[in-house]
């Protein structure tokens, strides 16, 4: 059975499915764009292959009889044609950008990049299937991922682009600092609120201990919404990255200043896919519009300023 499978081909089924639907050799010829001996030299091939004949030929103008391996060739042989086409038809929409994407992501980017990229991408290829995963920011694994946002460095085998490097600034309630850029070290033993434990805010605090500020730790929360809360409050302040800030009510708020920070601690996002492996057009525009949205992001960041005072009554 392997051996006939190895010596059929596509086309001679193809040209077995015209005759049974014209009726001659020579009308299926003239359906396919072959002369009438290439189309007898196919089925000579494919009857060589099945080991038997295929079709009865009375000759002259009567039309050609199926023989009974020739039905169940060509029964099977059309499920294969079907197959075959709707691969084509795959591979078509695959090298058109319409295929899968898988993306691994976290919070930052879900809220603020990836909607550039879900957007543009599904207007260029309605027919693309976004599919978006959260990864775990303690241990990320690319996987089967094609592509995967991280706002760290991977270690294996996997290729990157850097996206932006995001400052981190200081929250603080109104007169609480002096106005303008805050030195680093004027956090040491101040109150502050933070977020729990995580990789990145023990990033975090090693970054500002690496510059002589140890705050003391008042309250720590999720959620960049639940801290603002917690500083508007009067509990402490706080050194947020920008995008938490970003499109937030925080630099129009007369209970807060925003601060930049000197040395501004900043951590990088990246963008990671699998080294060796094939990327397809839709992973390709897909890393390109991120970039794109990425330089849009940073450009904000310079214009927001290099701090936010209160308005004035």
């Amino acid at each position: 059975m392997l051996d006939v499978m190895a010596d059929l081909e596509l086309r001679h089924l193809r040209t077995m499915a015209a005759i049974a639907e014209e009726g001659t050799f020579g009308q299926a010829a003239s359906r396919l764009g072959y002369t009438q001996s290439s189309v007898s030299q196919q089925i000579a091939a494919l009857e060589k292959a099945v080991g038997g004949a295929v079709f009865d030929r009375p000759g002259g103008p009567r039309p050609v009889r199926i023989t009974p391996l020739g039905e169940v060739v060509l029964a099977h042989g059309r499920d294969l044609l079907t197959k075959a086409e709707a691969l084509a038809d795959a591979v078509d929409r695959f090298k058109a950008g319409n295929g899968r994407i898988d993306i691994g992501t976290f919070q930052g980017a879900t809220r603020l990049i990836l909607p550039a990229v879900v957007r543009r991408l599904l207007d260029e290829h309605p027919g693309c299937d976004i599919r978006l995963s959260e990864v775990e920011p303690e241990d990320p694994q690319i996987g089967e991922l094609d592509l995967l946002f991280h706002y760290g460095r991977i270690e294996g085998d996997v290729e990157h682009v850097e996206l932006l490097d995001e400052p981190y600034l200081l929250v603080a309630g109104t007169g609480a600092f002096p106005d303008g850029p805050v030195r680093v070290k004027l956090l040491d033993d101040a109150p502050m609120v933070a977020w729990p434990p995580t990789h990145h805010q023990k990033w975090l605090e090693r970054a500002l201990a690496s510059h002589g500020a140890r705050p003391r730790i008042v309250f720590r929360t999720a959620g960049h919404e639940t801290i603002l809360s917690m500083v508007r409050a009067g509990i402490g302040s706080a050194v947020l990255p920008w995008l938490a800030l970003h499109g937030s009510d925080a630099w129009s708020d007369d209970r807060l200043t925003i601060h930049q920070l000197r040395p501004s601690p900043a951590s990088t996002w990246y963008l990671y896919w699998p080294a060796g492996r094939t990327q397809s057009p839709l992973a390709t525009r897909a890393v390109d519009i991120a970039v794109e949205a990425a330089n849009e992001l940073a450009n904000q960041a310079l214009r927001s300023g290099p701090c936010h005072q209160p308005h004035s009554s």
